[in-house]
């Protein structure tokens, strides 16, 4: 009874922020985004000729907080599947400027990496979801006392490119209030060319204690429906052999 109480209470918690979602996004709810941040995120965008990575994760809601980053000037590619969650890109261009936000598959050759990688150099701003592998190589790291399979992609894409990762939380604190907080900033970086995916290591585990803080303040907002504990299986062999 009091597993189904918590599950209540987590569910009945997605789905108002997906309504807030929803209302954010077409300018019926005027809320009120507290950010956390903010001029350490324009410095990096207003003295770099380089782009920067906006790292999401499935707690908070990410999708609200990408309506207080309309201010900064600089257009948005979202790294998703189209026919994953078509709600989601059905909601991110309604009251967005048209060409604000555009879509990179990742089922496209070599996932997409080439399109990141030239919008990063061109000084946009890439977001990628960081808690969830899709298939992708991962790194066995320590997560909410078990071991869990994170991707590594998006901090060796930074590495290469030389630009900073920006972690991205939004916690729901009151009727409409948010807290967007984009204070965490990742400077992944190779120091010689060998054990590569090694040395990104330490980048992926600080990400998923920056998760582990959030969900420790804000256990009901914590969305990772997914078993990121268990290895995917894609094609018969599991994800990042």
């Amino acid at each position: 009874m009091k597993s189904c109480f918590h599950i209540y209470i987590l569910l009945i918690n997605q789905g108002k922020q997906l309504i807030d979602r929803y209302a954010a996004v077409s300018g019926q709810v005027d809320f009120n985004m507290r950010l956390n941040g903010y001029e350490c995120l324009i410095n990096i965008a207003d003295n770099s000729d380089r782009g920067f990575i906006l790292l999401t994760s499935h707690v908070g809601n990410w999708q609200i907080a990408l309506t207080a980053l309309n201010k900064i000037g600089k257009k948005v590619y979202l790294l998703m599947r189209r026919e994953d969650n078509p709600a989601v890109i059905e909601t991110l261009q309604v009251g967005i400027e048209k060409g604000a936000i555009e879509i990179i598959s990742p089922d496209q050759y070599m996932g997409g990496v080439i399109e990141i990688m030239n919008a990063l150099k061109n000084g946009h701003i890439v977001s990628i979801m960081g808690d969830r592998s899709y298939g992708v190589n991962t790194l066995d790291i320590p997560f909410l006392g078990e071991t869990a399979f994170f991707p590594y992609s998006a901090f060796s894409m930074a590495a290469a490119q030389g630009c900073p990762i920006v972690v991205l939380f939004a916690a729901k604190v009151d009727y409409t209030s948010y807290l967007v907080d984009v204070s965490n900033i990742l400077r992944p970086e190779y120091k010689g060319r060998r054990n590569k995916k090694e040395q990104l290591r330490y980048w992926v585990m600080s990400f998923a204690e920056l998760i582990e803080a959030f969900v420790s303040k804000h256990p009901y907002q914590c969305f990772l429906f997914h078993d990121v504990w268990k290895k995917e299986i894609v094609d018969g062999r599991a994800a990042g052999q």
